[in-house]
């Protein structure tokens, strides 16, 4: 048994005697915090602190005599390598969202038995799943106790990095002008306080970044408005005394963290609390009075964040443009590189693409851990090299990387695969049916409204025809120097819903892939900016969209098999190689141009 897993079998049993110690019979673990986030700060990261599984999304169940990790398929083979001997079993699930843990929760306990969980990181819409599924068994639900804060002694405290203000030209709408906006929405419907807990909402909603997640220019905070000002609940000493003063000019005055709680519980009997279902633990939900009306609709700021403004759209084009040269100054010195017979690691690809971009204006951090993949590795969609754990880049095969960096005028993600030496004919044919499905998608037009998971096909057709599919979604919403991974809406199999409605403003990845477990992976993605056209029709029958590529950088033309390419897609290929030559050109020189030139070479029809 080594080091880990001697670790992670002591960490489930410290969690076991807390169940006994509280006379309960499971303890839920989810990946989560008490601002329902995706990647969270270290102190929250309780699931990965028991398992030593490190994926983005998991769920981990404990009971006296057990425990499993419920995962998707993103995440299946590096959570076999995680999990091997630590007696935590791997439970596959259909998808991230999947709640198949409830009815093995109902199956492992008894009538009279009862299930732990942190109140304070449980998402409404799960406690009352969760309630649903175990009630029918006769199992109690214990949302009072944190099992984890009692296991983990040495259990990290509260971020104390300071928060700093996004400030123009990059942050082209006011403060003042968003809170107006919310608090329009807010009367439109009623309320007169709203809670925002989902801290990319809080930054974007006060024009403030942070650096308390890593990837995410985010910060730990709560924030609850009425109709004339707001108190930001917030870790003392984060705020520096000048922002703080111009926030106060603006309505906002600063909490302890610590009292969100006692605030709602505070409110008057008469008041109308807006709340997001889906963005407010139970904990906080709870706080308020019984008498408080509760309005459950969706973060208006979500809404709002999501459409980026014509003045935005300006400095998100110029983030692309300086990451696409960052990324040929990468690529060019990769190339010469391998081609003088040096020897590289996936490794070598992180360090050296991150250093890149690090010279570029208004580069502020990566927007996400750079996945670098060769041959296997990239088969794995989640796939992160590390120094105890990874793959040189040595013989025939494909190379996969996946990255992106936060500038102060935009976020981006881009996917790109790579040729290295010769490539097999069925690598070819994976590489092109992929490629196909990208520009499947990035072509199409819709109505203005189409509910994005509508449009998930599309980029699946090509594969599809040949038997293929892809365990992930085609494409997630992106933030304005922001979060990487921004709802509401996704290109997805998810079921769709209303505020999934795609609007002019939004940008979204396009990113199909398919993967050969041992073998080798593809996936090729771009950004997207939905953008209203005219039509033939003059519109008569309803607004239309279609998406401007965002991101700048070539894909490769030597994975291509030609046979399987159609007249007109080579014709979209060749049409974006011409721009990302023209926008790119003037930002690079020597080597770095010579790469761009050679890699946008058009293809003959």
């Amino acid at each position: 048994m080594d080091a880990r897993t001697s670790t992670t079998r002591l960490r489930i049993e410290r969690l076991r005697d807390a169940l006994i110690a509280t006379g309960t019979h499971a303890v839920l673990v989810p990946s989560a915090d008490p601002h329902l986030s995706e990647y969270l700060p270290q102190r929250w990261q309780g699931r990965e602190w028991a398992s030593g599984f490190t994926g983005s999304m998991g769920n981990l169940v404990v009971t006296r005599d057990g425990a499993a990790l419920f995962a998707d398929s993103r995440y299946w083979a590096q959570a076999e390598v995680q999990l091997a001997g630590s007696g935590i079993a791997l439970e596959k699930t259909t998808s991230g969202a999947s709640t198949q843990y409830i009815d093995w929760i109902a199956t492992h306990l008894q009538p009279g038995q009862a299930l732990a969980v942190d109140g304070q990181v449980l998402g409404l819409a799960l406690a009352k799943a969760l309630r649903a599924g175990l009630s029918a068994k006769g199992v109690a639900l214990r949302t009072d106790l944190d099992l984890v804060q009692q296991a983990w002694d040495d259990r990290p405290g509260l971020p104390t990095e300071p928060v700093y203000e996004h400030l123009p030209p990059q942050a082209a709408v006011t403060r003042v002008d968003k809170l107006a906006r919310v608090r329009a929405a807010m009367a439109g419907i009623g309320a007169t306080h709203h809670l925002v807990s989902t801290v990319d909402d809080v930054a974007w909603l006060l024009n403030l970044r942070g650096s308390d997640v890593e990837c995410n220019p985010v910060f730990i905070a709560h924030l609850l408005l009425d109709a004339a000002g707001g108190r930001l609940f917030i870790a003392d000493g984060k705020v520096p005394a000048d922002l703080s003063a111009r926030l106060a000019a603006d309505g906002i005055q600063l909490a302890p963290y610590g009292e969100a709680a006692g605030a709602l519980a505070a409110l008057p009997a008469q008041a109308a609390l807006l709340i997001d279902p889906r963005r407010v633990t139970l904990g906080l939900r709870e706080a308020a009075p019984a008498g408080v009306k509760l309005i459950e609709q969706i973060n208006p700021s979500t809404l709002f964040k999501s459409r980026k403004t014509p003045a935005e759209a300006v400095f998100i084009r110029q983030a692309m443009a300086e990451d696409g040269a960052a990324m040929c100054e990468f690529y060019a010195e990769f190339e010469a590189s391998l081609a003088r017979g040096e020897r590289w690691s996936e490794l070598d690809v992180d360090e050296r693409l991150t250093a890149a971009r690090r010279k570029r204006p208004g580069f502020v951090g990566l927007s996400f851990s750079t996945i670098a993949g060769w041959q296997a590795n990239g088969a794995l969609p989640h796939y992160r090299a590390l120094p105890e754990s990874f793959a040189h880049i040595d013989g025939d095969g494909l190379l996969l990387i996946d990255s992106g960096g936060q500038y102060l005028g935009g976020t981006t993600d881009i996917t790109r695969v790579w040729p290295i030496g010769s490539v097999s004919a069925a690598q070819k044919r994976d590489y092109t049916l992929v490629l196909k499905g990208t520009i499947a998608l990035s072509a199409t037009r819709f109505p203005r409204g189409t509910l994005s998971p509508m449009l998930d096909a599309i980029a699946r057709a090509p594969l599809w025809q040949h038997g293929l599919d892809y365990g992930h979604g085609t494409g997630h919403g992106v933030g304005y120097f922001m979060n990487v991974h921004e709802g509401p809406q996704s290109i997805s199999k998810a079921i769709p819903e209303p505020t999934m409605a795609m609007e002019p403003g939004m940008i979204t990845s396009i990113e199909p892939g398919l993967y050969r477990p041992g073998q080798w992976g593809v996936r090729i993605e771009n950004l997207v900016l939905n953008v209203a056209i005219d039509t033939p029709e003059h519109n008569a029958f309803g607004e239309m969209l279609a998406f401007e590529t965002l991101t700048l950088c070539p894909i490769d033309t030597r994975c291509i098999d030609l046979s399987l390419m159609r007249a007109d897609e080579l014709v979209w290929l060749n049409s974006y190689h011409a721009t990302v030559r023209e926008r790119l050109q003037p930002l690079v020189s020597g080597a770095a141009l010579a790469w761009l030139l050679a890699r946008t070479e058009p293809l003959a029809a």
